[in-house]
């Protein structure tokens, strides 16, 4: 395996980690800002105003985007798995 090959790998694994992350990550850091927001506005400071919302929406986005999810990670594994033969060179 050449250093090239190695670096492609990892910048394949890191882009791929990256697509992943966005849909839950995008989706949490919305809630909370928007709850963040409406409670500095009223003036509460309940921790589970902030925790409850983020939950559910969470779990909203992934399984909305399970399908996505799921067909980028098989598509890596299937790509990293026909790249062992050339490893081997």
């Amino acid at each position: 395996m050449t250093l090239e090959m190695a670096v492609d790998i990892m910048r394949n694994l890191l882009q791929t980690g990256l697509i992943l992350a966005i849909p839950i990550l995008g989706t949490a850091t919305v809630v909370g800002l928007t709850i963040s927001f409406i409670q500095s506005i009223t003036s509460l400071q309940e921790q589970t105003l902030t925790f409850v919302p983020k939950l559910i929406c969470v779990s909203l986005a992934i399984m909305l985007s399970a399908n996505f999810l799921l067909k980028t990670l098989v598509d890596f594994c299937i790509s990293m798995f026909n790249l062992i033969p050339t490893m081997a060179q």
